[in-house]
């Protein structure tokens, strides 16, 4: 799957996607394993991991607390707890998400954006919720840049 370049034109595009909040729907229609329906996905969320996770939302920039989060830990999916990304693989992309240059083998599935603004998606790969984007202007060894929002995500600490 292609990655796309990250451009002045295409920041004021994710930007304004950002704003208008998602496009109303996740990911592209299919099975997963945890599968719940409309009604108990609002039950078990807070009303922005709804919009996040289940209608393809987008946090303002910078707010997350998850962004200036340093200790050792797994990051999960916030919608059903799979573990998704390592701390080892964090870094300060500047763009004002929690960033990842690496998913825990297996964890994500990727998508076209269905906004028109040539994105991948990055959904969960088991319940299928919307986490963010990837970008193929990250740090070494992989390039990639995984632009996560910290609503989607649950941050476990390393007890250690």
């Amino acid at each position: 799957m292609k990655i796309m370049r990250r451009t002045k034109r295409n920041f004021f595009g994710v930007m304004a996607a950002a704003f208008a909040g998602g496009t109303g729907a996740s990911a592209p229609a299919r099975a997963y394993e945890i599968d719940h329906s409309s009604a108990d996905w609002r039950r078990r969320l807070s009303p922005e991991q709804f919009r996040v996770l289940r209608r393809g939302g987008t946090e303002p920039p910078f707010a997350s607390p998850l962004l200036k989060e340093q200790r050792n830990g797994t990051y999960a999916c916030a919608g059903c707890g799979l573990a998704l990304f390592s701390s080892a693989t964090k870094f300060d992309s500047g763009t004002g998400w929690p960033s990842f240059w690496k998913p825990v083998d297996g964890a994500v599935a990727m998508h076209a954006d269905a906004t028109g603004h040539m994105r991948n998606e990055v959904h969960c790969r088991r319940c299928g919720g919307h986490l963010g984007h990837v970008f193929d202007d990250g740090p070494k060894p992989t390039g990639l840049r995984y632009c996560m929002n910290g609503a989607a995500l649950d941050f476990l600490h390393d007890e250690a």
